[in-house]
């Protein structure tokens, strides 16, 4: 899911940085074939939609950079808004004790190794984590 996703993300790219002059036919294509990937990949149509339209609303009101080519700013705008929607610079986990972390998501997306990585970073930092399966 996430190799496809990648694969049509860094295909538009490439298509959008090839591209000298960015008007608003060039980013209503590109974000059309973004949209479309997200779906694909299982994304849910209202957080899709909306990002888009908040990429669409920055792409069209943004000057371009002299510094850097019009597709690389518009991949800039992309990036920014994934950050922001991940959570961009969020304070730090709470692990107060009794803490607990609940990781869920569908199967091969990497919950088990991710699971893994952080309770080893916990027990580096002089924690006991627990891992339990529930499934």
């Amino acid at each position: 899911m996430f190799s496809s996703l990648s694969d049509s993300l860094d295909k538009t790219f490439r298509n959008l940085r090839g591209v000298g002059r960015i008007s608003e036919k060039n980013i209503a294509d590109a974000l059309r074939e973004i949209r479309i990937a997200l779906l694909e990949a299982d994304v849910e149509f209202g957080v899709a939609k909306d990002f888009i339209a908040k990429v669409k609303e920055k792409a069209l009101g943004e000057d371009v950079l002299k510094s850097i080519k019009p597709g690389e700013q518009i991949v800039k705008i992309f990036h920014d808004e994934l950050e922001a929607l991940l959570g961009g610079d969020q304070s730090p986990l709470d692990l107060n004790p009794p803490a607990r972390i609940l990781i869920c998501g569908l199967n091969g997306a990497g919950k088990t190794t991710t699971s893994a990585k952080l309770a080893n970073r916990l027990k580096k930092e002089g924690r006991r984590p627990l891992l339990i399966a529930c499934d």
